[in-house]
């Protein structure tokens, strides 16, 4: 009877072990998912961040450009311009790195918010060049009418890229956000196993 009760617990102990390895697999992929979503965040943020220095770049290039052949400035003018476009720009840049060093420590937290944060400096920092663009070159280099109506179609134009900007980062947090579910059911499973349980039978069987 004694070795027909250890036989039962021995086997009962292979089971969970069986079964528990099973759940460490589970976790381990569990985990690498998880990875997988935080480096897609990662990648997006990266893609965003391009983004708003490609726009930021065109919207600047676009005003000198009109400027200087519509306006005919002078070379003096010009490097002016050039310098205020040079510090919006790098100013525009350390905004960008501190939203991304933001975002690096909220993407623990809620993938909706680092996305929002995101498309928010986006537009921030295409808003905050472009008007400091326009009124530069306004009081600066006297630009007429049909030039400052030109840096309009060109802020229309910038927005326009923005928001297919958010439209891609919401596409991108449906999909993020779905994942994150799934993970959060695969834990309550992993969650109704306790490891535990394995000690106390591995200590019954050396017990008996």
């Amino acid at each position: 009877m004694k070795k027909m009760l250890v036989v039962v617990v021995v086997v009962v102990v292979v089971v969970v072990e069986v079964t528990l390895v099973v759940v460490a697999v589970k976790i381990k992929v569990a985990v690498k998912i998880k990875v997988a979503v935080e480096v897609v965040v990662e990648v997006v943020v990266e893609v965003l961040v391009v983004v708003v220095v490609v726009v930021v770049v065109v919207v600047v290039v676009v005003v000198v450009v009109v400027v200087v052949v519509v306006v005919e400035v002078v070379v003096v003018e010009v490097i002016i311009v050039a310098v205020v476009v040079v510090v919006v720009v790098v100013v525009a840049a350390v905004v960008v790195v501190v939203a991304i060093a933001v975002v690096a420590v909220a993407v623990d937290v809620n993938v909706v918010v680092v996305i929002v944060v995101i498309v928010v400096v986006v537009v921030v920092v295409v808003v905050v060049v472009v008007v400091v663009v326009v009124v530069v070159v306004v009081v600066v280099v006297n630009v007429v009418v049909v030039v400052v109506v030109v840096v309009v179609v060109g802020v229309a134009a910038a927005a326009v890229v923005v928001a297919v900007v958010v439209e891609v980062a919401a596409a991108v947090v449906v999909v993020v956000v779905v994942v994150e579910v799934a993970l959060v059911v695969v834990a309550v499973k992993i969650e109704c196993f306790s490891p535990n349980l394995l000690r106390r039978l591995t200590v019954d069987v050396y017990v008996v």
